[in-house]
């Protein structure tokens, strides 16, 4: 069991109910929330992960924790692919990105389910491409998750992961402890109303393993090839995979 599998938003319920109910109730300042407390930079974020997939042209693409569906949409333009499903248990998340889908004109290619994803309902070798954006470090089973994503992958398809990381260099790592521990919460539960759910997504970036022992982990979920790239002096990771 990994550390960030064992902090929990709320009192009640299995860590999939509270972090469910937990994206529900911030769902309509979520957006607005992210791009603020990021400076908008979490949009060249998503842009680096996708074009990790640009050269293999993949068709049939599954977006894990796809939340309002910012990176799921942003794959659809980018990559046109013949379909691209986003997957999360937050319909109030999905409920967002439907709309943001329609205003765009992508319903037709992109379309979201509500899913379990440690348990996802997809025949193995489903997708050309899993991408996950800032939501792995919220699965209840890390290991379950990444070996879930591998398995409804076709032989040769890809990962891409972007996911928030605790940075290690002086003095980013000293800055960015200040800054998650005090403005982000603070403003969070201002904008949000929720009183406790940018503390434990603070909590869990701290926890979440990264760099060369998330590499290891893919390894073992079933991935090959699995490399990292830290963006912005390491608040953010890229992970890219091939099963």
């Amino acid at each position: 069991m990994y550390r960030q599998e064992t902090i929990m938003p709320y009192e009640k319920g299995t860590k999939t109910e509270q972090v469910e109910q937990m994206f529900n109730n911030i769902a309509p300042t979520y957006d607005a929330l992210n791009h603020r407390l990021s400076w908008d930079i979490d949009r060249s974020w998503r842009r680096k992960a996708i074009l990790q997939l640009a050269p293999y042209q993949p068709q049939r693409i599954l977006d894990i924790a796809t939340g309002t569906g910012d990176f799921a949409i942003l794959a659809a333009e980018m990559l046109h692919p013949q379909q691209l499903i986003g997957a999360d248990i937050s319909e109030g998340m999905m409920q967002i990105a439907r709309r943001k889908a329609a205003s765009k004109q992508l319903d037709e290619i992109v379309s979201f389910q509500r899913e379990d994803c440690m348990r996802l309902s997809y025949p193995e070798g489903t997708f050309d491409a899993v991408t996950a954006a800032f939501g792995i470090r919220n699965f209840a089973d890390l290991d379950a998750g990444l070996r879930e994503m591998c398995r409804v992958l076709r032989p040769g398809g890809h990962l891409s992961i972007v996911e928030l990381t605790q940075p290690i260099a002086f003095p980013m790592r000293q800055l960015f402890s200040i800054y998650s521990h005090t403005i982000l919460p603070v403003y969070g539960r201002l904008i949000s109303k929720d009183t406790s759910a940018y503390s434990y997504l603070t909590q869990t970036i701290e926890a979440f393993p990264q760099g060369e022992q998330m590499v290891t982990i893919l390894q073992q979920a079933g991935f090959s090839e699995a490399r990292f790239r830290r963006l912005t002096f390491g608040i953010c990771t890229m992970y890219f995979a091939t099963k």
